[in-house]
């Protein structure tokens, strides 16, 4: 074997199992067990939705705060922000205070929800001297277009009587008038990126509340007053500020979210995986690499599309190194995945086991698949 061989590992987490700081810690403890010499690179990584925060943080040795917030209901709730390791970059996933985990399916109901704590996360950020802000939007419990993030950052959305309007989609029909003169005017410079890997518009057939509505709680007479609503938003926002958003693509994700972020804050809408490999510096980690170990907890057709292992295979194959992922479950029709980049896939599952030990062995499995890989590789090559 080649004396100082270079393997990346850049894996997600293992939803319930591991972090992906922690599949990759896994990784180097087997392959340090097979060849103590081989280098190991880590670099945690995400697609930009649940634990893309922590991967990000843990990729660039940043720090985690933890903070008060209103939750989407209006009661008090714990949420967590990064900073990254350059001490400018905060990185915020908008389900730690307004997601749809955070709502009893029996109260999900999105004419009140609202983002005010997804604002209040984003003004920490702030005192703690960010300058350029990551927002992953998945997994919301809202439909109210982003104004309760805004209005938790000083924007004032009033209605014909002058009278601030209150939290939730259901509000946003009653918008006269749109006050940004006390909006925290530190957001004139930041930099914000958003994490959006839907295409949904504001409004209509394809939009957030008919689209994403029904498993937020709305049901078919609800998804029209939010749809009404969202329409009502777009077209103050356009006689206002002069922005049409109501068809961006994305507009509607996060419901809504993504065109409050794009409108008040000028954010920009990116692939999840993509923000991902660049602030984790993915791809200049690759270039030295020799040999590219990835994965995630269930690999299938669908890993085609954004999800991590074929962001880093992507890279990977522009730079010709080989790519071996790694998962818990594999799915249907992953030849289509070799044709994309990934070399060889294998479960870490050894034995026929319920999903709770497989969940509650994950560590102990990746370090025991990797060090037969490696053992494997080192035959191949000698």
């Amino acid at each position: 074997m080649k004396k100082h061989l270079n393997i990346l590992l850049a894996p997600d987490s293992f939803k319930e199992s591991m972090t992906a700081k922690e599949v990759c810690d896994a990784m180097e403890l087997g392959i340090k067990r097979a060849d103590e010499n081989i280098n190991c690179i880590k670099v945690p990584m995400a697609d930009g939705g649940e634990g893309t925060m922590q991967s990000l943080v843990d990729a660039t040795c940043g720090k985690i705060y933890k903070i008060k917030v209103m939750g989407p209901l209006g009661n008090a709730i714990e949420a967590e922000y990064g900073i990254l390791g350059d001490g400018e970059t905060g990185i915020i996933e908008m389900a730690s205070a307004s997601g749809i985990t955070l709502v009893p399916e029996n109260r999900r109901n999105p004419l009140i929800t609202t983002t005010y704590g997804t604002g209040q996360l984003i003004k920490d950020c702030l005192d703690k001297g960010a300058k350029k802000l990551l927002v992953g939007i998945g997994g919301s419990s809202t439909n109210d277009g982003g104004v309760g993030a805004i209005q938790a950052l000083g924007g004032k959305f009033k209605d014909r009587f002058g009278k601030e309007i209150g939290f939730g989609g259901g509000e946003l029909g009653k918008i006269d008038n749109i006050d940004l003169s006390e909006l925290d005017p530190r957001l004139n410079n930041m930099k914000v990126e958003v994490a959006c890997d839907v295409a949904n518009p504001l409004c209509g057939d394809n939009g957030a509340s008919n689209i994403f509505g029904p498993q937020k709680g709305a049901t078919k007479e609800m998804i029209k007053i939010l749809d009404d609503n969202l329409r009502h938003y777009a077209d103050i926002i356009n006689k206002q500020l002069n922005i049409d958003v109501a068809e961006i693509p994305g507009a509607g994700a996060a419901g809504g979210l993504g065109a409050g972020l794009m409108v008040f804050m000028g954010g920009k809408l990116e692939k999840g995986i993509d923000i991902v490999i660049k602030y984790s510096g993915c791809e200049e980690k690759v270039k030295k690499a020799d040999l590219v170990f990835t994965g995630e907890g269930s690999i299938d057709f669908q890993t085609q599309y954004g999800k991590t292992p074929m962001g880093v295979a992507a890279i990977a194959k522009k730079y010709n190194k080989p790519v071996i992922a790694f998962a818990g479950n594999i799915g249907d029709n992953i030849d289509v995945l070799y044709d994309l980049g990934i070399d060889a896939i294998f479960s870490i599952v050894h034995r026929a086991s319920n999903l709770n030990d497989a969940i509650k062995d994950g560590k102990i499995n990746m370090e025991k698949t990797v060090n037969n890989v490696i053992r494997l590789i080192k035959l191949r090559i000698i």
